[in-house]
């Protein structure tokens, strides 16, 4: 696996991000514990996903502002199109 470069910025803030997941993944965990109401759960559920879209989000703009940015510099064009490509293709499914 590359080793990246998270920019100190981008690192608190995905760091706060994983933080507030955690917590919203306990809680997830408690509601099915206490078995609450199924909508309820679906609905947590639905919040712990939206966290990590912005999460996602956060950290392809962290890659285009550094990494792609110096692929495209360095006319590593391939390589920087062939990333998006995947991410995208991923995030299609």
């Amino acid at each position: 696996m590359t080793k990246g470069r998270i920019r100190e910025n981008y690192k608190k803030r995905a760091l706060h991000r994983l933080k507030i997941m955690q917590g919203q993944m306990r809680g997830l965990a408690k509601a099915v514990e206490k078995e609450n109401y199924c909508i309820e759960v679906l609905n947590q559920s639905s919040a712990v996903q939206e966290s990590l879209k912005s999460f996602d989000a956060l950290m392809l703009e962290n890659h285009l502002q550094t990494h792609a940015i110096h692929q495209f510099k360095s006319k590593d064009v391939s390589k920087a199109v062939k990333e998006l490509l995947k991410i995208y293709k991923y995030n299609r499914r």
